[in-house]
């Protein structure tokens, strides 16, 4: 593996975090907080934004404006079987959600799952790790000297994007907490 596909994959997997984190509800309206949810339409599994265009209303409601009225009774079932908690309210094409404020109990839940979405970047990370260093060990063309230059450089790079997932998980709880 080359230092740039490396370098693309710790990327990519920082992003998928951030991604994830996103999507978990902080108490206030964000569009991304539906971005996991796919629903069952036209025969096959299609995500939410591809069906409804999201925007947030006021501080604590998202406004679903479905695109086509004979999806939008599939559109509000899956927003029903997410684990988000909310309860779709339809109007025309429109769909309305009211987030409730977040308990004290649901905050603390919801902070497991920010360290449980960032521990899961991290063993990603981990494992791309081995996978750049199994591939240095098996270069036969590389001195024992370069091939622990190449291990150390890696593990630098293992430990920045590392810390990097850390922070993103330090800001999702403080904002969590902080609501």
């Amino acid at each position: 593996m080359n230092i740039h596909a490396f370098i693309d994959r710790l990327k990519k997997t920082v992003e998928s975090t951030e991604q994830k984190l996103a999507s978990i509800r902080t108490g206030r309206a964000n569009p991304d907080l539906l971005s996991r949810i796919m629903v069952d339409c036209y025969g096959s599994q299609v995500p939410i934004q591809q069906l409804a265009s999201i925007s947030a209303q006021d501080g604590n409601m998202l406004l679903l404006n479905v695109f086509d009225r004979g999806s939008l009774e599939s559109v509000a079932k899956a927003i029903q079987r997410s684990d988000l908690g909310l309860t779709p309210q339809t109007d025309g094409n429109v769909i309305r959600l009211r987030l409730p404020e977040l308990t004290e109990q649901r905050r603390l839940e919801l902070v497991k799952v920010v360290k449980q979405q960032g521990e899961e970047g991290k063993v990603a990370i981990r494992n791309i790790r081995r996978d750049a260093i199994d591939g240095i060990k098996k270069d036969e063309e590389l001195s024992d000297d370069e091939k622990k230059r190449e291990q150390n450089g890696i593990q630098k790079k293992v430990d920045e994007y590392s810390l990097e997932i850390d922070k993103l998980c330090d800001e999702k709880e403080k904002e969590i907490l902080q609501i």
